[in-house]
């Protein structure tokens, strides 16, 4: 029988986009030789499991709506499920467990990241996959149930310096082309030098 246990986060400097590293111990008590296991993890944001503050909840209301009606709509978020190969070990290993992110606003997660000021995110880990163990014929194959499971509150300020390995002090909005050309052709209009400027100087003008 396999356990989990995640006990640290830290940004991945190296990799293509905003990424993190979870580290798990992964205990087996069945005396024997694991070869290797094909784990898949599913993580979760629940976000019923931390205080929020005043502005916290006024920038979360298009994602569960007034705060009045949270009691209803503070469901779990899907943050990521990922997939690794652990090598073989016998009774614990450690294993660092690689989480693609995203800035892209429009994804429910990333909307939650941005509107919190600090504390931490409380996560919830999901296990399955295959164990490949040693048999008296040889390899055995057994089965992970999503039974499995581990609990980790994750740092916001890991995850803004994930980000900011990346994107530092920036974010990302997704418009369409028609509106993307639309703004392009007033920022030449005015010779405006950067996009902060072109989108400040039209809510300027929306006031």
């Amino acid at each position: 029988m396999l356990s989990f246990r995640c006990t640290g986060a830290r940004p991945e400097p190296y990799a293509a986009g905003p990424s993190l590293l979870l580290e798990l111990q992964i205990t087996d008590d069945s005396g024997t030789r694991v070869h290797s296991v094909a784990l898949r993890t599913q993580i979760r944001i629940e976000p019923r499991g931390r205080p929020y503050s005043d502005a916290e909840q006024a920038k979360l209301v298009d994602l569960f709506g007034e705060p009045s009606r949270w009691g209803a709509t503070l469901n779990p978020l899907q943050l990521a499920t990922v997939g690794t190969t652990v090598t073989g070990f016998t009774a614990a290993t450690t294993v660092e467990l690689p989480v693609p992110l995203t800035y892209d606003l429009d994804i429910a997660a990333t909307k939650y990241f941005h509107g919190l000021a600090g504390g931490e995110v409380p996560l919830l880990l999901l296990f399955s996959g295959t164990v490949y163990v040693a048999g008296p014929t040889g390899v055995q194959l057994g089965l992970l149930s999503w039974s499995e499971e581990a609990s980790f509150r994750l740092p916001v300020a890991t995850w803004r310096a994930a980000m900011d390995e990346h994107h530092p002090a920036s974010g990302w909005i997704r418009v369409s082309t028609r509106t993307l050309d639309a703004l392009s052709a007033y920022r030449s209009e005015h010779v405006i030098p950067t996009w902060d400027d072109t989108l400040e100087r039209l809510l300027k003008e929306a006031r």
